[in-house]
């Protein structure tokens, strides 16, 4: 089992390390190779995805990955900040169905900012489609400085398309994964407004049709944002574009009492994925043993699950996560009165003991 060591930048190699830890004491026979990724690769390679990183990441099974960012880098030409290295690995790569799971572990109720009545025993799972939408939509119309800015410019845009096949790989996605839970889809779009999403919403029924056992249902986005704090609990599935599930992804990571607890899966047609937590790099932070690594943790779980098809492994991980919330343990972002506040080392060692 080939994985790919991407720490990246800022707090990536604290947490990524947590998680390598976890993974070793679980005797399974992993051939790992670390890379420069993001701010550190542009640093030393002047490019934020180079190609033995790209060629390293296209020859395994799996990809860990930690977080790319820095302020240092924010005023490069936007083709060479640290952001377009995770963007790079979905085209090359192909991974365009992101997983997104948002659950409050019962131990975590009060770490949420909303009510305990609102959030328990909350479990959703947002479905992100990674490789069309505005995001990768051809950029028109613009006057583009050394620096990434646009100085004198008289307007700029990008071009928000998807084709029949994004759309109905996804959908297909979301259906199969709403059969193993409670078979229900929510189709998150715009379609009042916009044509793309229109089009989106068409698909959707389209290909729901394939699956009768699931119920569909469609809401616009500024709707499900709303309806995501106020009553979580109504969703199961929820499939929408990559803008829309950026945000909303992001918005469900507070649910859940901190970001710091959201793993994320990034799968392409051969189930070869790349796993990472849903936060970011957190440069104010890095070096500081206080960066939560419980969401590396879980992305390592749903890398034995999807991409290695090791799943008993899988559940071994996460039910020693619940193990170590139970005994009161927490990080500075999770940590309340009551409970025992613990570096990101303690952290990790401790899942490693609750591992058994």
């Amino acid at each position: 089992m080939k994985i790919a060591v991407l720490p990246g930048d800022g707090i990536g190699t604290e947490i990524v390390a947590e998680a390598i830890k976890v993974l070793g004491a679980l005797d399974l026979p992993f051939e790992m190779e670390t890379a420069l990724v993001g701010g550190v690769a542009y640093a030393a390679h002047g490019h934020p995805l180079p190609e033995s990183t790209l060629k390293l990441a296209q020859d395994a099974d799996a990809i860990l990955f930690g977080a790319v960012g820095d302020w240092q880098y924010d005023k490069l030409e936007r083709s060479l900040r640290p952001e377009q290295a995770i963007l790079g690995l979905r085209k090359h790569l192909g991974l365009f169905a992101n997983f997104r799971p948002a659950i409050c572990y019962k131990e975590l109720v009060d770490a949420s900012s909303l009510k305990p009545e609102i959030i328990a025993g909350l479990d959703i799972l947002i479905i992100r489609e990674l490789t069309g939408d505005i995001y990768f939509g051809q950029p028109r119309g613009r006057r583009i400085a050394t620096d990434g800015h646009f100085p004198g410019a008289e307007e700029a845009f990008d071009t928000m398309r998807y084709s029949r096949p994004e759309i109905e790989r996804i959908a297909h996605v979301a259906f199969q994964a709403a059969q193993k839970r409670s078979k229900r889809v929510t189709s998150v779009d715009k379609a009042n407004v916009l044509e793309t999403f229109q089009f989106w919403q068409d698909v959707m029924i389209d290909v729901g049709k394939q699956y009768p056992d699931v119920a569909l249902d469609h809401m616009y986005i500024d709707n499900a944002a709303m309806q995501l704090v106020k009553a979580p609990k109504k969703f199961d599935v929820i499939v929408t574009g990559n803008m829309f599930g950026d945000i909303l992804s992001d918005e469900a990571s507070m649910l859940t009492g901190s970001i710091g607890m959201l793993p994320s899966a990034s799968l392409n047609s051969k189930n070869q994925g790349l796993y990472e937590p849903s936060h970011g790099s957190a440069p104010d932070i890095a070096g500081q043993n206080i960066a939560n690594p419980l969401a590396t943790i879980l992305s390592a779980a749903m890398m034995l699950r999807f991409s290695l098809n090791q799943e008993t492994a899988a559940q071994r991980i996460e039910t020693a996560v619940q193990a170590v919330l139970a005994q009161g343990l927490r990080t500075p972002d999770i940590y309340s009165t009551g409970t025992t506040k613990v570096s990101t080392v303690e952290m990790g060692d401790a899942v490693v003991k609750a591992l058994g």
